[in-house]
């Protein structure tokens, strides 16, 4: 390959990753490249665990899930640019080798299902995740052409489990985030709808499920990384405390950061397909793969035993940005067919959220962003989100304390986090963190108080929207799911409705309007951004919140509301016609 000698090295390596993922996906069998046979449409459409005990009965082969995946796969890359990079025809090579370790072909069929619990289940993987032999980039152009030695513990559990695992997806460079884009691998867009942004930092994951190009998407979530692109792309998804699964091995802009951990978590089409991955998973006791895992069995809950109602607490937004009216729909959707299921659900006031954040930005800037820098080749963007805190952190002390103070009448909001991004000592960090366990503490206390089961919030005030917006958009709104990476809880992401231009629009004059003027500097800039002519058709989600290690309460608190959703949309399509509720 020739490029001529004026590239700078990032432009080199750039323009020499795409070729090279082209290359992957041209040199693949002409075969992907057809549309899908009627078989194949019927192969594509069985769950997972349906493609698991067809596998394991041999009444379907590995290869030919592979087959009507992998088009889609490519059909989706086409579409939306989602991949990183590619292992197509490897991951049926990888089962082959798997299977001669494992002796596979035990005659007892019960040990070979439970030897083999993803057996041809096709499972993309973000691209930050070590698999070895291919690069995990962040999308830094420094980190390509360096493969990872070794897999990450995830990966290596869920090759041993039959798992087909045949891409990696695309992130934005250095993974903070609310949009897929970087100079190595451009834009991923959004599969309802191309103008749209898929979210971050697990965009093409999320991208590449809501095409059909896997069963399963394991992501990573440090703030929401997981959670916000399932919303914006009408996905499951369920984050659980760290700990659970395993989540070692992963290239982080952020290495050895643990006030707040980053940690690996799947994505879904279905609610089913959700549970039994998650179910599987735990069941090859990830604490073999992973010294961090917790030894904790999974745990059958039944949480609507002797007819036990529930109690759900709402949490309309972080107290930073108002819910938008789609967002607030679809949460106050749920409500009302909670409540016809005759469970409690109320408002719940918990610790200042906004306190929250404050303590998690200042643990995850502590370091002045010096590290997120380092990841960065002189010319590379990091994107407008990342930009705009980096020149926060830069500005000296003393020029923000003085703006800080004159904005505090109008916006403390803005002001107060204005004056507590800069470089931190250890000593400052360790005091940051006894701050985290005493606000954990407090929301424990509010919790038990209240005698809660769940919590409930918008994933994100927004749902998705138009490229190159993060500026006005910012970091500071994925308050709502980075809270529950600082208290590390189960929370889980599901889609309630899409956005309809007749229920969800604002005002005409909304804009010009006393209650805009009155938010502040940071919801002002989200909210500019919305615009439910435009979005309609785009979907919207809901997050349900459990307690630390609660996966499996959580999963089945999110059964208890799509039931709820289904027998309230029955009743209300007799009553407004364009009122939608999903499964």
């Amino acid at each position: 390959m020739f490029f001529p000698f004026t590239l700078s090295a990032h432009q080199r390596a750039c323009a020499w990753k795409q070729q090279e993922r082209l290359g992957k996906i041209q040199s693949l069998p002409s075969a992907f490249f057809q549309p899908l046979s009627h078989h194949e449409e019927k192969i594509h459409s069985l769950s997972l665990s349906q493609i698991v005990s067809k596998c394991t009965a041999s009444t379907l082969s590995p290869a030919e899930v592979m087959m009507a995946f992998g088009k889609k796969t490519l059909s989706a890359q086409q579409s939306t640019n989602c991949l990183s990079d590619v292992r197509v025809l490897q991951a049926l090579l990888d089962l082959k080798s798997v299977a001669r370790e494992q002796t596979y072909g035990l005659s007892d069929s019960a040990t070979s299902v439970h030897a083999r619990p993803l057996l041809g289940v096709p499972i993309s993987i973000k691209d930050t995740i070590d698999i070895a032999g291919y690069d995990s980039t962040i999308s830094c152009s420094r980190n390509v052409g360096r493969p990872a030695a070794k897999s990450s513990a995830i990966v290596r559990l869920l090759q041993d489990a039959g798992a087909l695992i045949h891409v990696k997806t695309s992130v934005p460079t250095c993974l903070l985030s609310l949009e897929t884009e970087s100079d190595l691998f451009g834009v991923t867009s959004n599969p309802y709808n191309p103008a749209f942004t898929c979210g971050a930092s697990s965009g093409g994951g999320a991208a590449l499920l809501a095409s059909g190009g896997a069963k399963i998407d394991i992501g990573s979530d440090i703030g929401g990384s997981v959670r916000i692109p399932a919303h914006f792309c009408g996905l499951w998804s369920l984050k659980g405390s760290a700990g659970r699964l395993p989540s070692t091995g992963q290239a982080s802009s952020l290495p050895g950061f643990e006030a707040v951990q980053l940690i690996c978590a799947p994505m879904a089409t279905t609610l089913e397909d959700l549970t039994e991955f998650w179910k599987r998973t735990v069941g090859m006791k990830p604490w073999f793969y992973d010294p961090l895992c917790v030894p904790l069995e999974w745990r059958p809950v039944d949480i609507l035993g002797q007819n036990r109602k529930l109690k759900w607490g709402i949490v309309w937004d972080d107290g930073i940005i108002p819910a938008s009216p789609a967002c607030r729909r679809a949460l106050a959707t749920a409500a009302s067919a909670l409540k016809e299921q005759g469970h409690e659900v109320v408002n719940f006031s918990p610790p200042s959220i906004i306190d929250g954040l404050k303590i998690a930005n200042q643990l995850v800037f502590a370091d002045g962003g010096a590290q997120v820098k380092s990841a960065l080749q002189p010319t590379e963007f990091a994107g407008p989100a990342l930009s705009s805190v980096f020149t926060l952190i830069s500005l000296p002390l003393f020029l923000k304390k003085a703006i800080a103070y004159f904005l505090k009448p109008f916006d403390p909001i803005y002001a107060g986090f204005l004056e507590i991004l800069h470089p931190k000592s250890i000593v400052e960090e360790r005091q940051l963190v006894t701050a985290r366990d005493e606000y954990r503490a407090q929301w424990h206390e509010q919790w038990q108080l209240d005698n809660l089961d769940f919590v409930l919030t918008p994933p994100h005030a927004l749902p998705a929207f138009k490229h190159r917006q993060c500026e006005k958009v910012t970091l500071m709104s994925a308050g709502i799911t980075l809270i529950f990476n600082l208290l590390d809880y189960s929370a889980g992401v599901m889609p309630v409705t899409k956005v309809d231009k007749l229920t969800d629009s604002y005002p005409i004059d909304f804009f010009s309007s006393q209650e805009y003027r009155n938010f502040n500097m940071i919801a002002r800039g989200a909210h500019s951004v919305y615009n439910a002519e435009e979005m309609h058709g785009l979907p919207v989600g809901i997050q349900v919140v459990g307690r630390r290690f609660e996966e499996e309460k959580v999963l089945e608190g999110m059964r208890v509301i799509q039931h709820a959703l289904r027998s309230h949309g029955a009743r209300g399509q007799h009553h407004h016609h364009h009122h939608h509720s999903s499964s």
